[in-house]
């Protein structure tokens, strides 16, 4: 949870839908060598007119893609910068554009700084990358595979229809705006046009997988590293599914939900990989690169967003922390820190709001933000110093306890929800209620981001007992299995790189 978008959520009117996002890619930029021949005399050669040089990129943008480049990257949370990993993954495009249909097409790749699994390209070959995918990948056939499918994409001119569709939904959300003179109407019929635009169609989809193989294949990695991945984000796909938070977060859509590993899918990337290698002479898959280029890359969430241990959010800059009832998961999203208990019966959200100072936060709760609001039931009260206060509210399937809580010149709500809020709920509600409380410097230095550590297997390791190394909430063989691209009852091999999730 950003400050920036604490900001933008602070007014509660409904907002325009943002732009919509595609799905996996990256890039990068050819330059151009001038190789000069010797001069075989004594004399001094004659001044050579110097060639221009090639267009930088970034030269090629326009002003419009240059304000779009940087939204999108604002939107994920800016640029992950790690030049070791950018270095490797402009390496592998370098390959991939020589194999390419367009060897001539400029690519600019953006590593962005969200555990999102999401990726996509431009018309203009931008490519952007998140580091949640980064972390899913286990070799360079794999990252190569999500590249050329991208970059298959801009080639097969995937990328400007969509564009050209979402240009018109902009114009028909207008067109309705200007009509009936209702601004909210037209952010809805354009917040639903790119709903509708948010996956590739399925021919275009399966056009790009083929594509994709044939230049990975060209370019000597191993064709069947897109089934590999295909299957690792759908085995990702449904442990994120069995999350009692799926429902409740309102985040974007990530790569998952526009390109389905669907069985059928998967069968037919297999097909497309046996047209140009056999599985037991694949082509470069190189792991050990690959998992030391990730090795300290950023796991789920960015310091600046807030950290999720357990039961307990923290945020170091904002300077606060609070801790959840017993048996609560967490996910912190852009919007909000949401939770929920393993049966889905009860929830709670946390969010910034802007009360003016001539309003009180008693008044605040009872102005009507919400519906069902027991007046008798507020009351105001000092948590951990802060000045505060509480009401409950009640409707037909959920009933509230909610808090209204005056950290420095923000006002946090803590909205929990429960299908029978019993005396003894509330009464846990209360109390984590009342862990919110400010942190020291100190305190603050000393929590460190998740990143993935690459560590050799040990004679005696198993995946047991590396996955009991994992700092992660729940689940933590079930998660190094598919971080590692691993079935069940795998056997380790002495020396080799796996993941861990880690401090």
């Amino acid at each position: 949870m950003n400050q920036q978008v604490r900001r933008q959520r602070q007014d509660r009117r409904p907002g325009a839908a943002t732009a919509w996002r595609r799905a996996l890619a990256f890039a990068l930029l050819v330059g151009a060598g001038l190789v000069v021949s010797a001069c075989s005399n004594m004399q001094e050669p004659p001044p050579v007119a110097a060639t221009p040089a090639a267009p930088s990129f970034e030269d090629t943008l326009t002003p419009t893609q240059r304000k779009e480049h940087e939204r999108l990257v604002a939107s994920y949370g800016g640029a992950y910068n790690d030049p070791k990993l950018q270095g490797m993954i402009q390496d592998t495009v370098t390959r991939l554009v020589a194999a390419s249909e367009r060897p001539d097409q400029k690519y600019r790749v953006t590593i962005l700084n969200s555990p999102a699994i999401n990726a996509f390209a431009l018309p203009n070959g931008s490519i952007y990358v998140t580091r949640g995918l980064l972390a899913l990948a286990d070799d360079d056939a794999e990252l190569a595979s999500v590249l050329a499918h991208e970059m298959a994409h801009v080639i097969a001119n995937h990328a400007a229809i969509r564009e050209d569709q979402v240009k018109q939904a902009v114009l028909v959300s207008r067109v309705i705006s200007d009509v009936v003179n209702d601004p909210d109407l037209g952010a809805l019929a354009l917040a639903k046009s790119r709903m509708s635009l948010a996956s590739f169609s399925r021919q275009q989809e399966l056009e790009a997988d083929a594509i994709g193989v044939g230049i990975s294949a060209r370019a000597g990695f191993d064709p069947y590293g897109a089934e590999r991945f295909l299957t690792t984000m759908g085995r990702q796909q449904t442990l994120r599914a069995s999350s009692p938070m799926t429902k409740s977060s309102t985040d974007t859509a990530d790569f998952l939900a526009t390109h389905p590993a669907t069985p059928e899918r998967i069968s037919i990337v297999m097909a497309n990989a046996r047209e140009y290698a056999s599985p037991d002479k694949p082509g470069e898959r190189d792991s050990k690169q690959y998992l030391t280029a990730i090795d300290g890359l950023v796991y789920g969430d960015d310091p600046k967003e807030g950290f999720i241990r357990g039961r307990r959010f923290f945020h170091p800059k904002l300077g606060f922390t609070f801790t959840a009832p017993e048996g609560f998961t967490l996910e912190n999203t852009s919007q909000a820190v949401l939770g929920a208990d393993t049966s889905g019966a009860e929830a709670l959200r946390l969010d910034a709001v802007r009360v003016t100072g001539d309003q009180s936060l008693a008044q605040y709760l009872s102005s009507g933000w919400i519906e069902g609001v027991e007046i008798s039931s507020v009351e105001s009260l000092v948590l951990n110093g802060f000045p505060a206060a509480t009401a409950v509210a009640r409707g037909e399937q959920w009933s509230f306890r909610m808090f209204a809580i005056r950290f420095g010149s923000d006002v946090y709500r803590l909205i929990f929800a429960a299908r029978d809020l019993t005396p003894d709920l509330d009464r846990q509600f209360r109390e984590a209620a009342e862990t919110f409380r400010r942190v020291s410097i100190e305190e603050a230095e000393k929590v460190r981001p998740l990143r993935i550590r690459t560590v050799k297997v040990g004679l005696t390791d198993t995946p047991d007992t590396l996955a009991a190394k994992m700092d992660v909430p729940d689940r933590p063989l079930e998660r190094f299995l598919i971080l590692n691209g691993l079935e069940k009852g795998a056997k380790l091999k002495y020396g080799d790189l796996v993941k861990i999730v880690a401090e």
